[in-house]
């Protein structure tokens, strides 16, 4: 065993904040933590120690936001709000638009059925927490997430598109199941004629019995017809969401990926998320369904017969030395993705005559990462000459054609049109690990970059709202469901 460090995280059954240790046993890393009431619990971290250093020299520490809404007076995670002890800006804004939904699925943590009451934002307190999410400084939201619930389960959910769009934002996604999107093409179409950007897709596989597992049925059928429907509506933005879970799906990533490929016209992304682990689970029982970063990474090299290697994947604040030259060139700031180095890992894979391309084929990204930071760091220092010409060269390290074509724009111009056309030529593989009470670390959760807006005025991160703050909050502004059925006068089918 060998000791990494100290940090801090919560106690699973009381939610207490309490000291932890990170260490490395057996090439894996572990948390350890006591409570002084309920024990002591250990979990896996990161299953690769050898992976965990590797990321850790991209890690950046942001300056998190000029006008935060909370002060700190009882401590991280209290007071959430954005707090000043918070170091990241909001790189992507969620807001549960309701907490109703068409499924009950067993692997959910937000649904009405479930938390036996109705959590569904008015328009005008929606609107609120989009002109909040836009206030941030120095950089406003510019990318949001309807989510729920199921967020197509509100018949105004084109208004709500168009009015996030009038009030500024870029990129406007739906966090959906699909069902609704597979009944019509006629409501794709408006969706996309609202505004939406991108179908956050939920999409755990390609079979029926990972449905069953994860869902309680069968949706493979739905998904398809909701991918057509999409399709033939002219929406070409989708991201297939995998909650991966060992043992259920874990074995059907590289199919996902070849499913991807086949569909490059429309699937943009495939975002994996390991399943978090909630309520009483006995220690024996976490090992037997905890899954980290490292195993997805290894599976993904596994299935794809090493056309996507373990080492073609970067951390998420690895792009950051990117946005900071930018802001060189434009003397303005632009969205930073100060994440912890451990929340997340992606790599770009292009679509060469059906195969499998990945982006280290066509840029050294080590290599450019490391000059880019070198010329930031340099103009930091002072050293501003030749620096247009300094990062031109930085390009060396990117072959000719597709790839320059596309990023330098990015880079000069900071371009959201940009940005798109480089996403349109490639496929993201990401995996986004999201805490429990279990693995839950306070340094994570301080560098967040996924931020929930709530009707009080707070910005939330995501771990601290699904972890801690989630209840009470929709409690406040929830009613129970026989009233919300009285007042609606809907369906039971259509609040379960």
């Amino acid at each position: 065993m060998q000791f990494i460090k100290e940090t801090q995280s919560i106690c699973p059954e009381c939610l207490q904040v309490i000291p932890a240790e990170i260490f490395e046993k057996d090439g894996k890393v572990y948390i350890k933590k006591e409570c002084p009431q309920h024990g002591e619990f250990q979990d896996l971290y990161w299953s690769s120690y050898e992976q965990y250093l590797r990321v850790e020299k991209y890690r950046w520490v942001g300056d998190g936001l000029l006008n935060p809404r909370t002060k700190t007076k009882n401590g991280c995670p209290y007071d959430c709000g954005i707090c000043p002890q918070h170091h990241s800006h909001t790189c992507l804004a969620i807001i549960d638009v309701t907490n109703r939904c068409n499924l009950r699925c067993p692997v959910c943590f937000a649904n009405a059925a479930a938390a036996g009451y109705v959590y569904e934002p008015t328009k005008e307190q929606i609107r609120f927490m989009l002109e909040n999410l836009r206030k941030n400084e120095p950089v406003p939201a510019t990318a949001l997430q309807f989510s729920g619930g199921e967020p197509t389960i509100r018949k105004d959910l084109p208004e709500l598109i168009k009015m996030a769009k009038e009030v500024g934002f870029r990129h406007v996604e739906v966090n959906t199941n699909g069902i609704r999107l597979a009944e019509s093409v006629e409501y794709c179409k408006t969706l996309k004629e609202a505004g939406m950007s991108t179908v956050y897709l939920q999409f755990d596989g390609l079979t029926p019995e990972v449905y069953e597992f994860t869902r309680g049925l069968d949706l493979v059928e739905k998904k398809m017809k909701a991918i057509e429907n999409l399709r033939e509506a002219g929406v070409d933005s989708i991201v297939l969401v995998v909650t991966l879970i060992k043992g259920v799906n874990d074995h059907q990533l590289g199919d996902i990926i070849n499913f991807a490929v086949e569909n490059f016209d429309v699937v943009r992304c495939i975002n994996v998320q390991p399943v978090s682990l909630c309520g009483r689970i006995p220690e024996k029982e976490r090992e037997k369904m905890r899954i980290t970063i490292p195993d997805f990474m290894k599976l993904v090299e596994e299935q794809t017969n090493g056309k996507i290697k373990v080492d073609d994947f970067f951390p998420v604040p690895s792009v950051v030395p990117i946005s900071k030259v930018a802001w060189l060139l434009k003397d303005k700031r632009y969205v930073e993705f100060t994440a912890h180095p451990h929340c997340g890992m992606a790599t770009y894979i292009f679509v060469e005559n059906g195969e499998i391309v990945p982006i280290t084929h066509y840029i050294n990204v080590e290599k450019l990462l490391e000059s880019m930071k070198k010329i930031y760091e340099d103009a930091e220092s002072g050293k501003r000459r030749f620096t247009k010409l300094r990062i031109l060269s930085a390009l060396r390290h990117v072959k000719f054609g597709l790839v320059r074509k596309y990023l330098w724009p990015v880079i000069r111009d900071g371009s959201y049109d940009a940005l798109g056309q480089l996403h349109r030529n490639m496929i993201l593989i990401s995996a986004m690990h999201f805490m429990d009470p279990y693995n839950f670390d306070l340094e994570r959760v301080q560098n967040c970059v996924i931020h929930y807006a709530v009707p009080d005025g707070r910005i939330i991160p995501f771990c601290t709202m699904n972890s801690i703050h989630r209840e009470k909050i929709e409690k406040e502004f929830a009613m129970s469901i026989e009233e919300w059925k009285r007042k609606r006068k809907v369906e039971v089918s259509a609040v379960a």
